[in-house]
Parts: C-alpha cells; structure tokens; sequence
C-alpha cells in the first residue's frame, strides 16, 4: 500500500472540505445608520450555539460582562449573554450591529432555566425518532427559544436529509414550531466544545465562532509536517490556528529568501532549502553538496530585487 498517496489523499479531501457550509449571520436586522463615536458596542454571545455578534443598546444604564439581554436573532427573539465591550465604533469596525431589546428579567432567566431541562428530554425523544426513520444524520443540540413556541434541532449528516416524517413526529409530540437545522462538523466542533492536541478548548468554541477559511498552504509556509493527522482538528479538518498564525508567517517571509532561490556567494552557488522564522535561520545547500545555515540577518535584497548574503552584519 501507498502510503505517502493516502496522506495526499486525506490532504486533498482536507482541503475540500475546508468549507463546506456557507456561514450565515446570526443578526437579520442591523443598524446601518452611522453611530456616534462614543457609542457603546456590545459583544453578545448565544450560549447554545457559542456564535457571537455585536449590538447597540438604547438604555440609560450601561450592560455589565455577564448580564443577560434579549436581542433579535435569525431563529427568533433570544437570550444573549453580555461578553465584553468596545466605547470606540472605528476602532471596532464590526461589520452588521444588531439591536438590544431590553435586559433580561429574573422570570426571563427562569423560563431559561426551564427550557434547559425541557431540552434534555426533547434531545433524547428526537434521537429515538432518527433512529425509528432510519435516518442518517446525528443529532448535535436542541434548544427552545425564549420568546417564541418553537424549537430548534441541530444536527449533522454527510448528504441531504428527508427529515419531513420525522418533523411531523416531532411537531405531534411538542405542540410547537419545530425547525431542523443542518451544520457542518466544524459547527459542531464549536456548539459541543472539547480540547484540542494543543490541551487547550477548541479555538472555535472559547476564542472565536468566526470559523475562517484554512488551506494546505498555510501548513506549508509554517513549515509544518503535512501528515494529515498532524494539521487536522478533532472535526476531522485542518487546524483553525493554521489561520490564526497565517498573517504572521505570511509578512515574516518577505525578510527571507524564498525557498528554491539561488544565491552566490564565496565563490559558490547556494540553494534555499528551507526557512526557520521562528528560530531565524535560513538552510542553504551548495553544488558541492556543503550546507550551511545562516540568520535571516545575513540576507539582504539588493535594488533590482536579487538576493545577496552579507558577509559581515
């Protein structure tokens, strides 16, 4: 068996899959008047689904981190937990700003408490109904909205689902508005939460819900192995940190020399082999079969764009 084929294979259906859900905002109505620049910026979060927004809020009293707020979301009126804050509107630069309705009351917080629990039961009803209907899908959270009689169901499944038998169960059952979501398997990764090789929580699920492209190419110019277990997150794709660190890497390497560059020097000519930004060092292998690794400092861009190793810094 081919082993090193099979690692193309995984890379290449990594990178496939990289996004294969179009990401929708969680905000379907925004302040698109321009703001004050004293206004205070909310960032919200939806517990259920950990997917974050920002919003403005029209009361006297300023909403402290942790407090609870009702806001208007695409599924409906919801409860939204109060994350942090931002006093300047350029600096923020958030793209859609939703509207805060009002703070949430203590019978807000209790009906809260209540639909967690009803939640629970209605998870494990709509598992026993997928699998009375045979139904290829996995079934990844359920929540009842605060303000309207309907329920959410999220799940997961590789095609496309029939579930039309199996809302009619559920709508018989729950006397309410049943609506089924499909997500994608990072989705999941960022609702459910859990750690990753780094021992850290899901970068998905504690810093950000933005889930941002990823290709093999940033793996490359980290200079990371490209076996796919290695680059790859409990969902099955590529690391979302690959993303995170990409800019990074990306203007660092404008210092070095790209890799496979033919520099002379000493009399010889040297090949770029490989770049080490984190240590700061370049490996050059000459005709001769020598190598030799050089700081990044020795390195420098003459005027017509050649690069050259300077023999003393």
């Amino acid at each position: 068996m081919d082993s090193s084929k099979d690692n193309l294979d995984d890379l290449d259906s990594l990178e496939k899959n990289a996004g294969l859900l179009e990401e929708l905002s969680i905000i379907t109505t925004s302040i698109t008047e321009s703001l004050p620049a004293d206004t205070i910026i909310y960032h919200l979060q939806l517990n259920y689904s950990h997917e974050a927004f920002f919003a403005i809020y029209d009361g006297n009293e300023q909403l402290n981190v942790g407090s609870s707020v009702i806001v208007p979301t695409r599924y409906g009126k919801d409860l939204a937990e109060v994350f942090g804050f931002v006093k300047n509107v350029q600096q923020a630069q958030p793209l859609r700003i939703a509207q805060v309705e009002r703070i949430a009351t203590p019978a807000d917080m209790e009906k809260a408490k209540c639909n967690k629990e009803n939640e629970i039961s209605a998870f494990e009803v709509c598992k026993e109904k997928i699998k009375l209907h045979n139904l290829q899908m996995k079934l990844i959270r359920v929540h009842y909205l605060l303000e309207e009689a309907k329920i959410l169901f999220f799940f997961t499944a590789n095609n496309r689902v029939d579930f039309r038998e199996l809302v009619k169960d559920l709508v018989a059952i729950f006397k309410m508005r049943i609506e089924l979501r499909q997500i994608g398997i990072r989705d999941e990764s960022r609702i459910i939460g859990g750690f990753g090789i780094c021992g850290r929580q899901y970068c998905c699920h504690s810093i950000s819900d933005k889930l941002k492209p990823v290709s093999i190419k940033m793996a490359k110019e980290q200079n990371l192995s490209l076996n796919s277990m290695k680059i790859s997150g409990s969902c099955g794709r590529l690391l979302c940190c690959l993303a995170y660190e990409h800019c990074f890497y990306a203007e660092q390497r404008k210092l070095y020399p790209p890799e496979g560059c033919k520099i002379n020097w000493d009399k010889t000519v040297w090949r770029v082999r490989e770049i080490n930004v984190i240590l700061g060092l370049v490996t050059l292998d000459s005709e001769d079969d020598r190598q030799l690794k050089l700081p990044n400092k020795r390195f420098e861009k003459s005027e017509n764009n050649q690069w050259r190793i300077i023999d003393r810094l």
